[in-house]
């Protein structure tokens, strides 16, 4: 009955359930949005992000965002209160605690955790075609899709894609 859709942009929602959108961009999750939460981009608003290969990084804010926009955590952490189910943070500080406290190997910043590695049996192979999840890497996101920049590497890399090549 209600989706509660976190800036996912690359997929359709069918209509029918109510839509709360938290986003930067305003791409198309927001467009199929009941109510619209206006949330920071990754480069309004300090992090900690997780790598490939489990690497924890500090990512420093680059500029604030605009208008209302609110950064992700702080609106999930009020939301929480309107609910009736406050998170126990109020603020980035004891955000990083609760997470550290739950998943210790983010306090490790640039640091790769060891795992162990154990052998799997391989299983039959499905007879599905192999394909790319993203179809034009340079317009993969919405921040991406609102870059000059990006729409014009889009347009060299399919050009590049869809010339003839001459054999030698």
């Amino acid at each position: 009955e209600v989706i509660y859709n976190l800036g996912a942009d690359e997929m359709d929602i069918a209509p029918g359930a109510f839509v709360i959108y938290q986003g930067s961009h305003g791409d198309r999750g927001a467009h199929r949005a009941d109510v619209i939460l206006p949330g920071a981009a990754y480069t309004e608003e300090n992090g900690i992000f997780v790598n490939t290969e489990g690497r924890p990084q500090l990512a420093q804010r680059a500029g604030f965002a605009p208008g209302e926009a609110k950064e992700n955590w702080a609106i999930l952490r009020a939301l929480s209160a309107e609910l009736g189910a406050t998170l126990p943070f109020d603020t980035l500080a004891r955000l990083r605690n609760e997470m550290i406290a739950a998943v210790p190997h983010l306090a490790a910043i640039d640091g790769v955790p060891e795992n162990e590695w154990q052998a799997m049996s391989g299983g039959k192979m499905g007879k599905g075609a192999f394909g790319q999840a993203i179809s034009d890497y340079y317009l993969s996101n919405p921040i991406a899709r609102a870059s000059a920049l990006m729409a014009e590497l889009s347009a060299n890399a399919k050009a590049r894609n869809s010339a003839s090549l001459a054999a030698e």
